[in-house]
């Protein structure tokens, strides 16, 4: 966040525009449609979609590489973003025609050949110098459809390029930055249209999902997240979000918070957007008396017009900064001799649920990290948490809650904010029927603050700080069985997870550590199988696809994200780490 930058005597760069003339062959190729799109899973010949399909499994079917030839997988190329914007490097590449479109730092958008690792155009989004990102100046990663490719930035606009020559066709504004919006998610096209959220939980600002059409930009519906605040459809005011005022007390929900600032996944066997939200604003929960809908929650929204068919609210009257916007992953569930259409989501606040697709029915809520202490479980039939009193940050309005300087009592509270998961996606096969978590085990001691609403300050009304539960590790990748919530397997990191996952029909997980490492492990028991340095932390999101009849896989290197900025005591433990800013490509060859 800005006023976290300007503490520490940064400050965020002004970036230029600049679009450099391809380099080799044009970029040509068939435009991608939604067909394209709707088949990027088992298509292995290109990745067209944030998730490596629409749903989000980020499974491969791809077999040439697997747990007997993983050994022979070799660096191909490295491409260096350049300069010195290096900081947290989140993105997810996508791949279509032997060009790689990936995403950095700073706003920044590359079209690299996916053969040699040649730059073929660059852009650089022209940032002013009052953003606030929350956490870190980072980005996640391009939609790509037609022959357009879309991705937001930090001043909280979606620009659309011509994937060939990397210029500007459109440019639309999401959100105010000046009011603390902000956009890094990956764009999701979902039937022509451009679906997005906004980030800036932490400034007040409210949460929405809308749809853009994906030739134009212009806006087809818009849907706020928090309840009292009207949507809109093909210029029009359409329905209210929710009810004025039922689960929110007097004006507090025009400031309500509920980012979108993760994107969401689409199923279109149920023809559904998920997409989660964040926290309530502010983080002091004795500010707001309710449930406070629709935060921390994850929404099934019609892409037709933006209306909401149910919801699944996680932590209610959240007091702890657990977001809800952790991916919603549709799988079939085959349990007791059924199929069910489901949905699985790693929450921040610990707890790994399972929930009917078409109706957001809550079929299981199972604790995938060692310690929890705000709740001792869930209610399936009311879909409401076991909520244990004292985990929550004491009231600094009461008297006899009060620590000195008039702050609330501190209690010790497990996940930290930095949750049990946080951005980093989950992974699906198919063929072992288990999730691939990446969690980790901290706590925090936290604390409630007096807080006033102003426009484009923090809006927390807490403290905190994060602490590891163990000395020997804090990062844990998981084997989730999500028809019982029994852990298969893990494997125990050092350092936090704060990277994606990536699983294949080679039975193989791949995932990247902040140590520079990215490893490959056996699906089924756990077992480490290879590992590469690339020289600094990896945060972002693995991918693979098949090209000349070589398999390949790629992955962004940087170091930075949230942990840096906001992990306390876990911060100074990994201070010590390099950034970096490259994209790293390996392939196993041919012979």
């Amino acid at each position: 966040m800005n006023t976290f930058f300007a503490r520490n005597g940064w400050r965020l760069a002004t970036c230029t525009l600049m679009v450099s003339a391809a380099l080799s062959a044009p970029l040509a190729g068939a435009a991608v449609n939604d067909q394209d799109i709707l088949n990027d899973a088992k298509t292995p010949g290109d990745v067209v979609s944030y998730g490596m399909g629409p749903q989000g499994q980020r499974f491969s079917p791809l077999t040439k590489l697997n747990t007997s030839t993983v050994k022979k997988l070799v660096p191909a190329w490295s491409f260096s973003f350049g300069g010195e914007k290096q900081r947290g490097q989140e993105s997810q590449p996508i791949i279509h025609d032997g060009v790689m479109y990936v995403t950095a730092s700073y706003s920044r958008a590359y079209a690299v050949d996916a053969r040699t690792g040649q730059k073929l155009w660059e852009y650089n989004a022209r940032l002013p110098d009052g953003i606030m990102p929350c956490c870190d100046v980072i980005n996640r990663g391009m939609a790509i459809y037609g022959d357009l490719v879309y991705f937001g930035t930090l001043d909280a606009r979606l620009v659309a390029l011509d994937r060939k020559t990397g210029k500007v066709v459109w440019t639309k504004t999401l959100g105010d930055y000046k009011a603390g919006y902000s956009y890094t998610a990956a764009p999701m096209i979902v039937k022509g249209k451009v679906i997005t959220g906004v980030s800036g939980g932490e400034f007040g600002i409210v949460g929405k999902v809308e749809a853009r059409d994906a030739k134009t930009g212009e806006l087809v519906w818009s849907r706020p997240v928090i309840e009292g605040h009207m949507g809109t459809l093909n210029g029009k005011e359409s329905t209210m979000t929710g009810t004025l005022n039922a689960t929110w007390e007097g004006d507090q929900w025009k400031q309500g918070g509920g980012a979108t600032w993760l994107g969401g996944t689409y199923d279109p066997e149920t023809d559904t957007i998920f997409m989660g939200t964040g926290n309530p604003a502010p983080w002091n929960s004795w500010t707001r008396k309710g449930d406070n809908l629709y935060t921390a929650s994850t929404l099934a929204i019609n892409p037709d017009n933006g209306e909401i068919k149910w919801h699944l609210q996680t932590t209610p009257h959240d007091g702890w900064d657990f977001d809800g916007v952790n991916e919603f992953i549709p799988f079939d569930l085959k349990k007791d001799g059924k199929v069910i259409k489901a949905g699985a989501k790693a929450d921040r606040n610990g707890f790994f649920f399972v929930a009917d697709r078409t109706n957001g029915d809550l079929l299981g809520a199972y604790p995938f990290v060692s310690k929890i202490t705000w709740a001792k479980g869930f209610d399936l039939k009311t879909k409401k948490p076991i909520v244990n009193p004292e985990g929550r940050p004491a009231n600094p309005f009461d008297p006899a809650q009060q620590a000195e300087g008039g702050k609330g009592k501190s209690v010790f509270a497990a996940p930290s904010f930095l949750g049990g998961k946080n951005w980093m996606p989950m992974a699906y096969s198919p063929k072992t029927e288990l999730f691939y978590v990446p969690s980790n085990e901290w706590g925090m001691d936290i604390w409630n603050e007096p807080i006033t609403y102003k426009k484009g300050a923090a809006y927390l009304g807490a403290g905190f700080t994060i602490k590891p539960l163990y000395d020997d590790h804090i990062g844990v990748l998981r084997a989730m069985d999500p028809k019982t919530g029994k852990i298969k397997w893990e494997y125990k990191n050092k350092a936090p997870l704060w990277g994606g996952v990536l699983s294949t029909a080679g039975d193989l997980v791949f995932t990247g550590t902040p140590e520079g490492f990215l490893k490959a492990f056996d699906a089924k028991t756990g077992k480490e199988l290879w590992k590469f340095q690339t020289g600094s932390g990896v945060v972002g999101s693995p991918v693979t696809w098949e090209m000349d009849g070589e398999q390949y896989v790629s992955v962004v290197s940087g170091w930075g994200g949230a942990v840096p900025l906001w992990g306390g005591e876990v911060a100074k433990v990994i201070s010590h780490l390099t950034q970096g800013a490259s994209v790293w490509t390996f392939k196993l060859p041919k012979n």
